[in-house]
């Protein structure tokens, strides 16, 4: 244990040294990757160098009780007993620290949402969902910027795409994607009656630049005027923008901005990280080229997560957690939900790192 802890401090020594040198600092691809890594290991190195202190006094205490008086004895035996019992409240977070990160930790996030199964509703679902991870971005205190949003007939959400930054983000934001239902009574509905509509969300980490190389070739560009309500230029210019990925048959179109080298620019980072996406995906083996095993066919069978107004009740499906605080919930308090996906999360892990010793 020891030897394996003390291999990792000299790791992150190597790394913090790193930081200092030519070849590091005169490549932004390479700082951009040591640097997040050095953050990703200080609360592991944090906790090691305490646990280490510790148990070094805990050492310390235990061969100079052989040869203290009665009251000196006392007061290292209160020492010990209380270093050994911070010294295992350190080694079950060591367990937790040591679990492999995420590749994806750290990286910002692009969110998808769309309505499916229910009409109407199921787009007004949508625009509150999207509400709801903006509201939650606020809280931790993460940027929210919106790349595309086609609204409904009724103010709802056909899609939104949305791109959410900082440190935590991707850390926090994995466990959302995928069908979430709601049950309650529609503004459409006369007769009072309660409907299960959905909406589908996706989570995909950012692709930058360095994460995948795409061939201009392989790229169909289309202008055409922009539709809808916005500003002076709106049907006026050629701004909006249709990327069409030929390998693939990935579509990405962007009309938000005026300019159409902005709205290029927006429909080339969603590109980039729906095929990073699909790639990690074809990897892992896990969902489909589409994503379907993320978000599903949007059916209302098919849900990680239930809103139902009448309980004032959310439960996730996935571990059967349950919550009566939709409100609170829509509002933005995400984290009882999220704090129980990443125990169970944590529990699974290390129930695979005990399985592989």
């Amino acid at each position: 244990m020891l030897a394996k802890l003390d291999a990792i401090l000299a790791d992150f020594e190597q790394v913090e040294t790193s930081l200092t040198t030519s070849e590091v600092l005169g490549d932004q691809y390479k700082l951009r990757d040591v640097s997040r890594r050095y953050k990703q290991m200080g609360p592991l190195v944090e906790c090691i160098r305490e646990y280490k202190s510790v148990l070094g006094n805990v050492e310390a205490a235990k061969e100079l009780i052989e040869s203290a008086s009665v009251d000196e004895r006392e007061s290292l035996d209160t020492e010990m007993r209380q270093g050994l019992v911070r010294l295992q409240a350190l080694e079950d977070e060591l367990k937790v620290l040591l679990i492999p990160p995420d590749p994806n930790d750290g990286k910002n996030v692009i969110l998808e949402i769309r309505g499916a199964e229910g009409g109407e509703e199921a787009n007004l679902f949508a625009g509150e969902l999207v509400e709801m991870y903006r509201a939650w971005a606020t809280r931790n205190g993460w940027s929210f910027e919106m790349l595309a949003y086609d609204r409904s007939p009724m103010g709802g959400v056909n899609q939104a795409t949305a791109l959410l930054k900082g440190e935590t983000v991707w850390r926090q934001l994995r466990f959302e994607g995928g069908p979430h239902r709601v049950q309650r009574v529609p503004v459409t509905e006369n007769a009072g009656r309660i409907h299960t509509s959905s909406a589908t969300v996706a989570v995909m980490p950012e692709a930058e630049e360095i994460d995948l190389a795409i061939d201009e070739r392989d790229l169909e560009i289309d202008v055409y005027r922009s539709g809808g309500s916005g500003g002076q230029s709106v049907n006026t210019t050629d701004s909006a923008v249709r990327i069409t990925h030929k390998p693939t048959g990935l579509v990405v179109t962007m009309q938000d901005e005026r300019s159409q080298l902005q709205n290029r620019v927006k429909a080339m980072q969603v590109l980039r990280t729906r095929l990073l996406q699909r790639r990690q995906d074809e990897h892992e083996a896990k969902i489909s080229a589409d994503r379907r095993a993320q978000v599903g066919k949007g059916g209302r069978g098919e849900k990680i997560r239930t809103y139902n107004y009448k309980e004032n009740r959310v439960t996730d499906h996935r571990i059967g957690f349950t919550l009566y605080q939709l409100q609170d919930v829509l509002a933005g308090n995400l984290d009882p939900v999220i704090d129980a996906l990443t125990l169970e999360y944590q529990a699974e892990q290390l129930a695979k790192q005990v399985g592989s010793e």
